[in-house]
């Protein structure tokens, strides 16, 4: 059945939202008053509370009770944790990988990281957002570094975890607005693998992880994220 002229509209309004909060032009914690909304994206009011409602589930978007949504705020506190979170864990399943992976493993990482090479990472619809394919193909390279572990519940915590990151990642892009050779920094990972160097691969995986946090704790305005649920 052809979507109709409503669900089409719906549909664009919410992906031109989200688009422009993956962007950043929607700050973290920024209101998203629904008179301003209808009016930037000439849609009706349940057109927009239609798109509202997909962001909230996405996490990209927060409803509160009689003030209504806001964009997402960046937690520098959650987003500190969260780093030493995925430092402690990706730096054990890593070396248990390293130790475990075997000949199969190290060529699953070396396709997974042809592929990120071959894909352009911005959006080129929207040079300031990273690109969906590029998002894909870089989760799969992350994921394919700790799939030689053989701890499916050390595994599970480690994907978790960097779910939880996703959208701190996305917005380290439009916000960050540095140089980051992130091409160099995956093809490091992937030289210290292929040559057995358990330490070198650890600590570079690490630094990676802590260049995305380094630049979101440089871009926001600690005070202007409120209160220490959202600071």
């Amino acid at each position: 059945m052809a979507p109709t002229k409503s669900s089409t509209r719906a549909e664009r309004v919410y992906l031109a939202l989200r688009k422009d909060i993956l962007a950043g032009r929607r700050t973290p914690g920024s209101r998203l008053p629904f008179a301003e909304l209808c009016s930037t994206y000439d849609a009706s009011m349940g057109v927009v509370r239609e798109a509202l409602s997909r962001l909230t589930a996405e996490g990209l978007v927060q409803a509160e009770p009689q003030l209504g949504f806001r964009t997402t705020p960046v937690s520098i506190k959650d987003l500190e944790h969260l780093t030493e979170a995925r430092v402690a864990i990706e730096s054990l399943v890593l070396r248990e990988a390293l130790e475990h992976g075997g000949v199969q493993w190290e060529s699953d990482v070396l396709a997974a990281h042809h592929r990120l090479q071959q894909t352009p990472q911005m959006d080129a619809d929207d040079p300031e957002r990273l690109s969906d394919a590029w998002v894909e193909v870089h989760a799969a390279y992350h994921l394919a570094l700790l799939s030689g572990c053989p701890n499916p519940r050390l595994l599970a915590i480690a994907r978790s975890l960097r779910d939880s990151a996703e959208l701190y990642r996305r917005w380290s892009v439009p916000l960050g607005h540095e140089h980051r050779d992130i091409v160099s920094e995956h093809k490091s990972i992937l030289d210290a693998i292929l040559a057995k160097e358990a330490d070198a691969a650890v600590a570079i995986l690490v630094e990676h992880i802590r260049h995305t946090t380094q630049v979101l704790l440089r871009t926001v305005d600690a005070p202007a994220t409120g209160s220490s649920s959202t600071a």
